[in-house]
């Protein structure tokens, strides 16, 4: 089997990607080709080379010693092929290709989305894919460009800056408040049903500060027939009248300000429930895509200037 030496260097860019992915399937959708043309590109290879370069298992695939070997080579040459191929790209014109972004369920339905699709009007020959989750994705080993973190741990290999300020906030339906009384102080939740996010299993507890006095906390055993990791479906919850819920105020600010919810307790500083900062993080590289760089200015200045209030 021959292979003219220009559509060799696909085949060896392809089983770079595929090291970097950790599966085929992951290295087409960020090639954006089919599983059976990836894998058939790292056939042709290994026939070439003869030697295998990819141990196959039912979940993943590793590089053989001399795959490994070879992806170890070839990483720095493609690197510089590619940040010089984009500096040319993108020094003017439109913004083009594909820029992928994960964010939080709740913060990315109820926030993000519109900004996106404002974006995406100014920019139509932009492609985002958003993958909308709350788990805590590996940017660089998935492929992602761009990712929303609302954390107060950010990694020390990645650029954050600052989206918006989030605050925490306690919430009920008017009706669950009419039936059942509206607390006047923290440790009067224990009597209330709670609606709240579990943190391991760990009993919940809810820290308070009053203002008057910031050094001294308040803590209270909370209880309630719902407990959920997603924030929109605590707010469902209090919405369908099951109880006081603790969210982040993102999450409840639509229904606050409809009506539907009113805020408990509003003097009193929540402590150490959700992050008090939304970021917008990227893996540091020396050369950052146009796309990139716009999205992620775009969307600062839209938060920042009170677009989702």
């Amino acid at each position: 089997m021959t292979i003219k030496t220009d559509a060799l260097w696909l085949h060896l860019h392809w089983l770079t990607v595929l090291a970097e992915q950790g599966s085929f399937t992951r290295a087409a959708e960020r090639l954006e080709v089919s599983k059976a043309a990836m894998s058939q590109k790292i056939k042709q290879l290994e026939m070439l080379a003869g030697v295998p370069l990819v141990q196959r298992t039912t979940r993943s695939v590793r590089l053989t010693e001399a795959g490994e070997k070879l992806v170890q080579e070839l990483r720095a040459p493609f690197a510089e092929i590619e940040q010089s191929f984009y500096a040319v790209r993108d020094s003017s014109g439109p913004l083009r290709g594909l820029v992928r972004i994960t964010a939080p369920v709740a913060f990315a339905r109820q926030q993000l989305q519109p900004h996106i699709r404002d974006f995406l009007r100014l920019h139509p020959q932009l492609r985002i894919q958003l993958e909308v989750t709350d788990r805590l994705v590996s940017l660089a080993s998935e492929g992602f460009d761009l990712a929303i973190r609302h954390s107060n741990a950010l990694p020390e290999t990645h650029v954050a800056q600052l989206l918006c300020e989030t605050h925490t906030l306690l919430v009920a339906s008017p009706a669950w408040l009419a039936a059942h009384g509206e607390p006047q102080h923290p440790q009067e939740l224990s009597q209330h049903d709670c609606l709240y996010y579990p943190r391991g299993t760990e009993p919940p507890r809810w820290r308070f500060s009053d203002p008057a006095q910031p050094q001294q906390e308040t803590v209270v055993n909370v209880s309630g027939p719902f407990a959920t990791n997603n924030s929109e479906s605590i707010r469902d919850a209090a919405l369908d009248g099951l109880g006081i819920a603790m969210l982040p105020d993102f999450s409840a600010r639509q229904a606050l300000g409809e009506g539907r919810l009113r805020q408990i307790l509003p003097q009193w500083r929540i402590q150490g429930a959700f992050a008090r900062h939304v970021w917008v993080v990227r893996p540091w590289a020396a050369r950052v895509p146009r796309a990139v760089t716009e999205l992620s200015r775009w969307l600062r200045q839209r938060f920042q200037a009170g677009a989702t209030q």
